[in-house]
C-alpha cells in the first residue's frame, strides 16, 4: 500500500492544496498526517476541516507542539511570534475544531511503523530530532523498525545498523529509497506549510510498504499568495517573507 506523509502543514492551505493533489495523482491509497496543523500560516480552520475529512475516511493523525498550543497554554520555550500566531490562531477555531485539534494522540502505529510528530521516545518533550544521537534515542525509545517524524522542517533519513552504528542522510527528492528490512529507520519528512532547507517547495513523502520504498517528494505552490494572505491576517511578517526562501 502507498501512503502519503505529511507535516508540518501550519495552516498553509495552498502548499496543503499542492501536497494532496501529487499524492493523489501519484496513486496513494492512505494518508498520514504528523501534526502541527496549525501555527504561522493564515489557514487554520480549512486545514483542520481538511485533516479532520481524510481521518473520518481512514487516515491517521498525531499531535503537533502547535496543535497542542492551540488548545492549551503555550510553551514558554515557544518564541513570541509562534506564541502570537497562536493566539490568532485560537480565535480562528470553532469548537469542534478545536476538540479535534484536542483529542489528537501523540503517536499512532500500524504494522512496523510508528508516527510521531516529535522525538519518539518522550513525545510529549517536543524535542528536535537533529542529528544522529537524537535519532538514535527516538529509534530505541520505539519497537518499531521504522519511525516517522517531522518538527525539524529539514528532510532527514538515519539508519541504525545491526552493529550498532547510526548513519544519517540528505534524502534526494524523486529517489525511492530502500528501507532495508535488518536494519532499523528514522525518516525525518520535511515540512508541507513551512520548508526550511532552503527550498521553497512543499515537501511530504511516499512510504510503499510492499517494497519498503521510501520517496521523498517537494512540490512547487503558489507561496505568494499564502504570503499574501499571512499579511492580510495581521500576523507576522517573518512568517509571509521566509516562504519564498525556504528559511
Amino acid at each position: 500500500m502507498l501512503t502519503a506523509i505529511l507535516t508540518d502543514l501550519h495552516a498553509n492551505r495552498e502548499a496543503v492544496t499542492a501536497c494532496l493533489g501529487s499524492a493523489e495523482q501519484r496513486g496513494a491509497e492512505r494518508y498520514v498526517f504528523l501534526g502541527d496543523l496549525v501555527g504561522y500560516g493564515a489557514d487554520p480552520a480549512w486545514v483542520v476541516d481538511t485533516v479532520r475529512t481524510y481521518v473520518e475516511c481512514g487516515a491517521l493523525a498525531v499531535c503537533g507542539n502547535h496543535d497542542e498550543a492551540t488548545v492549551q497554554e503555550a510553551r514558554e520555550q515557544m518564541h513570541p511570534e509562534a506564541r502570537a500566531a497562536i493566539a490568532w490562531t485560537r480565535s480562528r477555531l470553532n469548537s469542534d475544531q478545536l476538540g479535534f485539534l484536542r483529542n489528537l494522540p501523540f503517536t499512532a502505529s500500524d504494522n512496523e511503523c510508528l508516527y510521531v510528530h516529535a522525538e519518539a521516545s518522550q513525545p510529549r518533550e517536543w524535542s528536535y530530532v537533529l542529528g544522529p544521537q537524537e535519532a538514535m534515542l527516538s529509534i530505541l525509545g520505539t519497537g518499531s523498525r521504522i519511525t516517522f517524524c517531522g518538527h525539524v522542517h529539514e528532510p532527514a533519513l538515519y539508519e541504525l545498523a545491526p552493529n550498532g552504528e547510526i548513519s544519517a542522510s540528505m534524502p534526494e527528492a524523486g529517489n525511492a529509497i530502500a528501507l532495508h528490512a535488518h536494519r532499523r529507520w528514522l525518516a525525518v519528512i520535511g515540512s508541507v506549510g513551512q520548508p526550511r532547507d532552503a527550498n521553497p517547495a512543499a515537501c511530504y513523502a511516499l512510504y510503499d510498504d510492499e517494497a519498503s520504498e521510501l520517496t521523498y517528494v517537494r512540490v512547487p505552490y503558489d507561496h505568494a499568495t499564502t504570503a499574501n494572505k499571512i499579511r492580510a491576517a495581521g500576523l507576522p511578517d517573518f512568517f509571509a517573507y521566509r516562504l519564498a526562501l525556504g528559511i
